[in-house]
């Protein structure tokens, strides 16, 4: 599980353009923005995204709480980073939740990372006039997600290894 930021500033990505030829990528320079808060299993490829304004305890409350009904009969481990409001006293972990926190600043132990990668990718190189708009295409890379996909981006075999 992880949260990442997506805004209007563009999201510049290397492109293809002739040999020689400079390439010419939009670019909109505005501060306006929203967080997606998202949770992976590289164990069977379900997925849990949802969008909030704000990174902060209340927001990721709201998250556990909804991610503890999707699917309210199953146990889910959720792997964290050391985010200071994953830590919050005020958090209210559902019963059929556990928080695993990896070691400090080591972000690539955690397989959510790739999933943005993967849909900042998707929105890469492209102007979005609101936030309606980004959240619009957003909506459709998530819902274009299937099990198959999002288990080839997250299922690494050194969690899968771990898990049988």
């Amino acid at each position: 599980m992880d949260e990442s930021r997506f805004g209007l500033l563009s999201n510049m990505r290397r492109c293809l353009t002739s040999k020689g030829v400079k390439p010419i990528i939009p670019y909109q320079h505005k501060f306006q923005n929203f967080y997606l808060f998202g949770a992976y299993s590289p164990v069977d490829g379900d997925s849990f995204t949802l969008e909030y304004p704000y990174c902060n305890a209340d927001c990721f409350q709201s998250y556990l709480d909804l991610l503890s009904e999707h699917k309210k009969d199953e146990f889910k481990i959720i792997l964290l980073d050391n985010g200071a409001f994953h830590h919050s006293k005020q958090l209210i972990i559902p019963d059929n939740i556990a928080l695993l926190f990896i070691p400090p600043y080591s972000p690539e132990l955690n397989p959510a990372e790739c999933m943005w990668r993967y849909i900042k990718g998707k929105t890469a190189n492209r102007i979005f006039e609101s936030l309606n708009n980004l959240s619009d295409s957003l909506a459709e890379i998530i819902n274009g997600l299937n099990k198959k996909i999002v288990k080839s981006i997250v299922g690494w075999t050194l969690y899968n290894k771990c898990i049988y």
